[in-house]
């Protein structure tokens, strides 16, 4: 039997295009089948899904494997989890990639246990080791304080979620070739263990969180819904987006789609601003990232204070509309 070769990922489309997920994966991809002196392949799953193709290999991709079917039409972890790894069985790829999305928490580790190997879980780093041509991970641990380097021995192929923004994206090129492969696999309605019902898209205003250059996030310090108006205000002259921590989703202050955490969103702007919040692990887990973090706190022993650039120790109902006021005054909106 041949043994496993090349770099296969994930591709997740978002209104029928390459998600952004994507790109960074065909990115990370296309640079660790160069060290392999290897093909790189990406793999959609779904229904009327075949105009992504181009796209991804404009992106990187040699080849393009789909897996188009009515029956896929709605992510679903139990179809989605059959046919990739019967994809995988397939194509017999060395290492697969997947986003630490939604669908990549959810489906990796079902996928690694029916192909017996490996997964390691939001990784910010890859590379492979010239001398063993093993895939060489770096993700966070302990809440972000330390970085834990991994490398799986003995399992092919070798898995790995990588965490969103971690990984820059290539300039997509229109001009390059590549394959596009239907892949035969059996759909079997059968192992759809749940039914979904029904699906409920939440509006973002502006700019989407994964998108924004510059964040305001309030915390459980904020205190109520009427606190993140200010914070609203803040973002508009900013040009940025409003986040939150766990607490203002769960007592339903803002949308729950605006949290920031290891259980919501991994950001990575230029400039975050941290209003009220405390700083507990599973929130700076997502946002470590963030070139420059200002927080905004009137305890002074705050842990969000240990990963500022800039620390405020303040009431936010003052220091917000006085940084509102001195913004209106010097930047050109």
């Amino acid at each position: 039997m041949a043994e496993n070769s090349g770099v296969l990922i994930l591709g997740e489309l978002a209104e029928r295009k390459v998600a952004t997920i994507t790109k960074e994966l065909l990115g990370v991809g296309r640079r660790l089948a160069g060290e392999l002196n290897d093909k790189l392949s990406a793999l959609i799953v779904g229904s009327g899904i075949r105009d992504s193709s181009e796209e991804a290999i404009a992106y990187g991709a040699d080849n393009v494997y789909l897996v188009d079917d009515p029956l896929l039409s709605e992510y679903h972890p139990d179809s989605y989890t059959a046919v990739i790894t019967e994809a995988c069985q397939q194509v017999r790829p060395s290492i697969v990639l997947l986003g630490h999305t939604d669908i990549g928490r959810e489906v990796a580790p079902r996928i690694a246990a029916r192909l017996k190997c490996f997964a390691g879980m939001d990784c910010v780093g890859l590379s492979v080791d010239q001398d063993s041509k093993l895939l060489v991970q770096t993700r966070p641990v302990y809440g972000g304080n330390a970085m834990a380097v991994l490398v799986a021995e003995g399992c092919s192929p070798q898995l790995a979620t990588v965490r969103p923004r971690a990984m820059a994206p290539l300039e997509p090129d229109s001009s390059r070739k590549g394959r596009i492969i239907d892949l035969k696999v059996k759909i079997d309605s059968s192992v759809l263990k749940a039914k979904l019902l029904a699906t409920v898209n939440q509006e973002t205003e502006g700019i989407k969180l994964e998108d924004a250059e510059v964040i305001v996030a309030g915390g459980g310090g904020i205190g109520g819904a009427e606190g993140f108006d200010l914070l609203r205000e803040l973002a508009k002259i900013l040009r940025g987006a409003v986040g939150a921590t766990r607490v203002p989703c769960d007592e339903g202050w803002v949308p729950d789609n605006l949290e920031i955490g290891q259980t919501g969103k991994i950001v990575k702007p230029n400039l975050y601003i941290a209003v009220g919040i405390s700083g507990a692990s599973q929130h700076l887990a997502g946002v470590l990232e963030s070139k420059y973090v200002v927080a905004i706190n009137n305890n002074p022993d705050a842990n969000i204070f240990t990963v500022s650039n800039l620390g405020v120790v303040a009431d936010y109902r003052e220091a917000v509309p006085a940084l509102i006021k001195e913004c209106r005054e010097n930047l050109t909106v």
